[in-house]
């Protein structure tokens, strides 16, 4: 039996993969069909940092026309925020970011530096759509003259976008840590603990578990790393060239959602 033919909890990452900008690829509509009439599940795990959960539940309604809940969407900012309430809580944190990205730090109870402060116990790195130098002089400085821990909340170096590609947070980080030497733990995609995060708030087990992306070592080796099958799509960044010399081999590839829709269709 072809295991694609098991999955009922299907982990999507969004751009690149299902979409880009505002933009629904052609298939994905009726592949989330698919899977609700299989009794599964959709979830979005994403490495954009710069949207809330309800950001993107009104995203998918109005660019997409999707009815979705906050619960479907887990995001890398979603897990930072997680990470930092159960060992920054009550410490000061300096955030390289978008203003909203903070907001919602702040809104989680969190004590947030945007500038340097002798106090700061540890420096996070967002994707930032509002990069200006000064930001990345004030998480330098830090990290140069303190020894405080680094992190980033994905290591994407690019992301997609409707003429191509502009530079994500991976970029940002390469940045700093060539001016520093410091390098940072990401936290989102391909750490595992999204794909856990998934099953067990959906109850369906690993063999039942697939995730789905454009990129090889974020999405790829993110279902890897949590031991479930993968998927990549040619609809983003990854090639057919680059399965060539990877370590991230996905279990399927195909060229976009309608080729991934027609084999699912058809092993059942």
């Amino acid at each position: 039996m072809n295991r694609l033919s098991e999955k009922k909890l299907f982990l999507f990452d969004i751009d690149g993969t299902i979409a880009v900008g505002d933009t629904l690829f052609e298939g994905s509509l009726e592949l989330l069909d698919y899977i609700a009439s299989i009794g599964g599940k959709a979830y979005y795990i994403t490495n954009n940092s710069t949207k809330s959960n309800m950001d993107y539940v009104t995203k998918f309604k109005k660019s997409f026309g999707l009815d979705t809940t906050e619960d479907l969407f887990v995001t890398s900012g979603y897990m930072t925020i997680q990470f930092l309430k159960e060992n920054y809580w009550g410490k000061k944190v300096y955030v390289l970011g978008t203003s909203s990205f903070i907001a919602e730090l702040r809104k989680n109870d969190l004590t947030i530096t945007e500038v340097y402060e002798e106090d700061v116990a540890c420096v996070v790195v967002a994707y930032d759509s509002e990069l200006n130098y000064q930001k990345l002089i004030e998480a330098s400085k830090i990290l140069s003259n303190m020894d405080v821990p680094f992190y980033g909340t994905n290591p994407d170096l690019c992301c997609p976008i409707d003429f191509g590609f502009i530079p994500d947070c991976g970029a940002i980080c390469e940045m700093i840590t060539h001016a520093t030497g410091k390098v940072p733990t990401y936290l989102g995609k391909p750490n595992p603990e999204v794909v856990y995060l998934c099953q067990k708030a959906s109850g369906f087990s690993t063999e039942e578990t697939i995730v789905v992306g454009d990129r090889l070592y974020t999405d790829i080796a993110c279902g890897i790393n949590a031991g479930v099958d993968t998927c990549v799509l040619f609809t983003g960044e990854a090639t057919p060239e680059d399965l060539t010399d990877t370590p991230y081999k996905p279990t399927y590839a195909f060229q976009n959602v309608i080729e991934l829709l027609e084999r699912a269709i058809t092993i059942r």
